[in-house]
């Protein structure tokens, strides 16, 4: 990879070269035949992808577009929205829905733990609700949402079932034909961004529709978006050689190169390189005495928010890394100086992770702690192995 630093923060993610291959592709005409074409592939994978019965939508913006693109085709004023937050990036969903009139009600865990099934119930027994939201992966906390208890429960009270997934997509299974306890206990919406998993350059927005979204969109007389309104871009969808919007022709090349190498892969065989990779992450951390945030049975595939042992000055540390190239982020809201965030998603390899373990051992030791590095180097191969990752 022609990249000169060492990209682990939750997002944007290392892009290969293939990708900044297609990213630098000669600008062409958003109606030039060749445009159409790869615009079209792209349409498609993510259909297959994504096993979705409706449509799907690729749209030049980032994932908060994506999120006020499910819920504004979705819910109307006036109507209930049930949040279901495990950090920062559910909250978002608040404001959102305020923007455009909806009636919120907030499920909000314990940061670093998952929500209460027994909470999530009895709001759904005692509301009407219009549409459930709950985010995949919470990029601030490392917290995974359980979608198999959390859909049926979703879906058996009525409500539409509408996913995070920006820091999921690719990474952690979203197949919107899968019923989770029977008929219609599917997912109706799965967002997300080109910058994560995908391990795309950001700037493309990507929402996926069942059928029954698609019908809740149609039940509406009409939305208050205009960029953002689904009907807009089903034509182009339909037929990329159609005008709404102009479409952003370069980051589409590199996102349809992205989706190839993720269906080569195979989906099955990138699920299983994911929770290998946030496992050996995490163990090879716990050398260090960094402990994660999420218990091992809650926490995320794609990323980790792990807390410094104590005395580490977190900007001193993550300056210290930036020197080798190797960035990290910062913890977010009360978390802040107290613990860093790793992404280890996308096209992050064995040997990338290796050289961060290891810089992140020298970089504690030169910030004057001890580290254990080849013990840490250690754990994080032995975890791979194991999981017969290579």
């Amino acid at each position: 990879m022609r990249n000169e630093d060492l990209l682990l923060i939750p997002g944007p993610t290392p892009v290969v070269d293939s990708i900044y291959d297609a990213l630098g592709e000669e600008t062409r005409a958003h109606t030039d035949p060749r445009f159409v074409s790869r615009f079209k592939k792209a349409i498609e994978r993510t259909k297959r992808i994504l096993n979705t019965d409706g449509e799907v939508f690729i749209v030049a913006g980032s994932g908060t577009l994506a999120m006020e693109m499910a819920l504004v085709n979705t819910i109307a004023p006036g109507e209930k929205l049930l949040i279901i937050s495990h950090g920062y990036f559910g909250d978002r969903f608040i404001k959102l829905g305020q923007a455009f009139g909806i009636h919120i009600d907030l499920l909000q865990a314990e940061w670093g733990k998952q929500v209460d099934l027994k909470h999530v119930k009895e709001h759904l027994e005692k509301n009407q609700y219009k549409a459930v939201t709950v985010t995949h992966a919470d990029t601030s906390t490392g917290v995974q949402a359980s979608l198999g208890e959390l859909i049926p429960l979703i879906k058996q009270h009525g409500a539409l079932a509408i996913v995070d997934g920006v820091c999921a997509t690719t990474a952690m299974p979203e197949d919107m034909q899968h019923n989770y306890a029977g008929p219609d206990t599917a997912i109706d919406i799965v967002l997300t961004g080109s910058q994560k998993a995908i391990g795309v350059p950001p700037g493309v927005g990507i929402v996926a529709f069942s059928q029954a979204a698609l019908k809740a969109r149609n039940e509406m007389k009409s939305v208050s978006a205009y960029y953002c309104d689904i009907h807009n871009w089903i034509p182009v969808m339909h037929d990329p050689s159609k005008y709404f919007a102009t479409p952003p022709v370069n980051m589409i090349c590199a996102l349809e190169e992205g989706l190839r190498i993720v269906e080569e892969e195979g989906l099955k065989e990138r699920y299983e390189r994911h929770k290998a990779y946030g496992r050996a992450v995490r163990s090879a951390l716990r050398v260090y005495g960094m402990v994660p945030l999420a218990e091992e049975k809650d926490a995320a595939p794609t990323l980790s928010c792990i807390y410094y042992p104590e005395g580490v000055d977190d900007a001193a540390f993550r300056a210290e890394l930036a020197k080798e190239g190797v960035i990290l982020s910062g913890a977010l809201a009360h978390l802040a100086g107290k613990a860093f965030r790793i992404g280890h998603m996308g096209n992050t390899t064995p040997d990338m992770l290796e050289t961060a373990i290891r810089k992140i051992g020298e970089a504690l030791q030169k910030c004057g702690h001890e580290a254990a590095v080849e013990e840490a180097v250690s754990a994080l191969q032995e975890t791979l192995g194991s999981l017969s990752i290579n």
